[in-house]
């Protein structure tokens, strides 16, 4: 099968639709296999399109597009890629393109690749070839029973769950680094079971393999020890001309010692990516791993940096540059554009987070009358409960949205809980509350639950059903203060005050059911201060609108009924992405960077490169919001619940010239006082008898 083009000396079309920058990475070698390429694609920039036309180019330059490895980090996009390389060939080679696609077979993810290789050679290196590949949960379920096996889960204190020990496993083995290395910087509340944790796993290890199975992550380690035989990595080499990986910056070690091992001199390998946006260190992303591309090997690895931006206005490119040129170390490039605009990105001050919410509310609707529909809109942040006011001043005011990156705020299973305390508080006839308020304290499942409940609504005073109530005697040790909070919630309520009582007696259930209790601590205290802002324990209940009952957590957040919606964010989830209009929350030092964000300096620069990443997502406007003040926790002995928050150190006052300052504050209506009718009407009575 001949892929060479017709006419050598015949330059296609389609090189003229490429900037200068794109042309050379894309001509690098002119189809030979050539020394290594490192592309620096600043943010949109166009690298899909690039990296497509590399591929595109080489085919059309005579490389056999089934030596051709093309990987990416997803399906989808290596599937786009196959497309776009079949259109853009195709104005070459003509009829010939339509088997150009069938042809590129080694195109997909590093996983799907893994496992195709290590079935070609699973003879060699010992593995069955009809080996089965499980995924996350059940690999969980196989970590468990070995868990359960060695009697780790019957231990005096909290062993690690099925879920954390496999991240655990999974993180060691991606970032090649020592069990006790990764404890103490990711799993620091799991450092006293390094011991342990080294027998579950390797008790695991001879599970997979006594079952003939692997996990996702063999699939990279297994392909690295097999390219670390000199003769198999001698072999796989040979297999294929040309290397092009997508998204380097996202590599971690392992991968990256794939690559080393298939193409030891970097002949014929080309990595795109850029450092600058390189944001997922917890998943195990080196970023070293292009930092330090081009001195890898011994050959110098040409550079090529595209940046000329296709997405935003200059006036964000601006501000974007600055922020990153703070960065300690990065490759240099100042992306530009031939968009030209007078606006430049606002950086707004207000006085709290409920101010946050009012703002962003009145900015997302002005951009909406002025034709820039909802999702054209995003409003981004650090973490995901940063939203948890935003997204109830949206309910409120009726403003559908959709949120990526975790649960809604309201929908978390501890916010959940919280609330259900409340509301059985408040209504002791709240069957569902109670039942899920009562399953909390260990010992009470489902059926002691259900026949507590039972016995309340018999009574003629529910509160003091309750409290007549005999627990299982498992959960005997906890009831007393679980009656001393019910009791003090219905008889002397004070607000918000009663809902601190409810998290003070909540928490040590929140560490005992969640292993991430720090992080879901923090939407706890965020619901304090939002309660701070209701009048009464009644008034705070009733008008938190939760969604359909019909809404599923693969749907959580879709608007059933509504064809457009805002869409919230966090900044993880939005890499990648574009929209018109962009608010990014919180854009203060304890929020970007996060407070537990900034324990080294590659963790500071990282966070960096968060900011630059959220600012960067935005075509025509941007807006930073910051708020002056944050409720926080154990203030209450000074008086003060509050701290004010400082501009985020990424924006020092060197750099402010590029943005627009401005201070917002909303006007609040107050209710009119309403005139209570002198009436009696049983409604009740009259919905039963609509049923007759």
């Amino acid at each position: 099968m001949n892929f060479a083009a017709r006419d050598s000396t015949f330059q296609p079309a389609y090189l003229a639709k490429l900037n200068d920058q794109q042309r050379q990475a894309v001509e690098h070698g002119d189809g030979m296999v050539a020394a290594p390429l490192l592309v620096i694609a600043g943010a949109g920039s166009g690298k899909t399109n690039t990296l497509a036309h590399r591929v595109a180019h080489l085919i059309v330059k005579g490389a056999d597009p089934r030596r051709i490895l093309l990987m990416t980090f997803s399906r989808r996009a290596a599937a786009e890629m196959a497309k776009r390389v079949e259109r853009i060939a195709g104005e070459v080679l003509g009829r010939d393109a339509s088997v150009i696609t069938d042809a590129l077979t080694w195109a997909g993810t590093f996983h799907g690749i893994g496992a195709r290789l290590l079935r070609d050679y699973a003879m060699e290196i010992g593995l069955d070839p009809a080996f089965t590949i499980h995924d996350r949960e059940d690999s969980a379920d196989l970590m468990n029973l070995a868990r359960h096996e060695l009697g780790f889960s019957k231990t005096e204190s909290r062993f690690p769950t099925k879920g954390t020990c496999l991240a655990i496993y999974s993180r060691a083995v991606n970032a090649q680094a020592p069990l006790g290395e990764v404890l103490g910087s990711a799993f620091p509340w799991c450092a006293g079971w390094a011991e342990q944790l080294k027998a579950l796993f390797s008790a695991y290890v001879e599970a997979k393999q006594a079952q003939n199975v692997l996990d996702y992550d063999d699939l990279l380690l297994y392909w690295a020890q097999m390219a670390a035989e000199p003769e198999i990595a001698a072999h796989l080499s040979g297999r294929f001309d040309h290397v092009l990986v997508d998204e380097y910056q996202d590599t971690n070690r392992l991968q990256a010692s794939i690559l080393t091992a298939l193409k030891p001199d970097g002949s014929g390998l080309t990595v795109v990516g850029d450092d600058a946006q390189s944001i997922y260190s917890f998943r195990a992303a080196e970023v070293r791993n292009i930092l330090d591309f081009p001195k890898q090997f011994a050959q110098a690895a040409a550079i090529v940096t595209l940046e000329r931006n296709y997405r935003s206005t200059e006036t964000i490119l601006a501000a974007a540059n600055a922020v990153i040129s703070e960065a300690s170390e990065r490759f240099t490039k100042n992306l530009w554009t031939e968009r030209r605009s007078s606006q430049k990105p606002k950086l707004v001050s207000v006085r709290d987070e409920a101010e946050q919410a009012n703002y962003v509310c009145q900015a997302i609707l002005a951009e909406r009358e002025a034709g820039t529909v909802l999702k054209s809109q995003a409003v981004l942040f650090r973490a995901s409960h940063h939203s948890g006011p935003l997204e109830i001043e949206l309910t409120r005011r009726n403003i559908p949205f959709v949120k990526f990156g975790g649960l809604k705020f309201l929908d978390a299973a501890h916010v959940k809980d919280m609330l259900a305390m409340l509301r059985f508080a408040e209504n002791p006839r709240d069957r569902v509350a109670g039942f899920r308020v009562l399953q909390l304290l260990p010992g009470i499942g489902p059926s002691a639950a259900s026949q507590i409940v039972e016995a309340m609504a018999t009574s003629l005073n529910e509160a003091m059903g309750l409290a007549r109530c005999r627990p299982p005697q498992r959960a005997a040790e906890d009831w007393p203060a679980f009656i001393a909070l019910y009791s003090g919630l219905r008889t002397g309520a004070k607000w918000p005050a009663d809902l601190e009582q409810v998290r003070l007696w909540y928490e040590p259930h929140l560490e005992r059911i969640h292993e991430d209790a720090t992080t879901r601590r923090a939407d706890l205290l965020q619901l304090e201060q939002i309660a701070s802002g209701y009048a009464s324990r009644e008034r705070f209940l009733t008008e938190l609108t939760l969604d359909p009952p019909d809404a599923t957590s693969d749907q959580a957040g879709l608007p059933h009924r509504d064809e457009d919606y805002l869409m919230l964010s966090t900044i993880h989830s939005a890499k990648g992405q574009e929209w018109k209009n962009v608010v990014v929350l919180n854009s203060v030092d304890g929020c970007i960077p996060a407070d537990l964000g900034v324990g080294t300096k590659e963790d500071i620069e990282e966070e960096r490169r968060l900011l630059y990443v959220a600012m960067t997502r935005a075509k025509d406007s941007l807006h930073l919001v910051m708020p002056q003040r944050f409720f926080v926790h154990g203030q209450a002995a000074r008086g003060d619940r509050h701290v004010y928050a400082s501009r985020t150190r990424f924006i020092p006052a060197s750099i402010l010239s590029a943005f627009e300052q401005t201070a917002w504050a909303s006007v609040q209506a107050k209710d009119d006082p309403r005139r209570q009718p002198q009436v009696r009407v049983d409604l009740g009575a009259r919905m039963r008898g609509m049923w007759k």
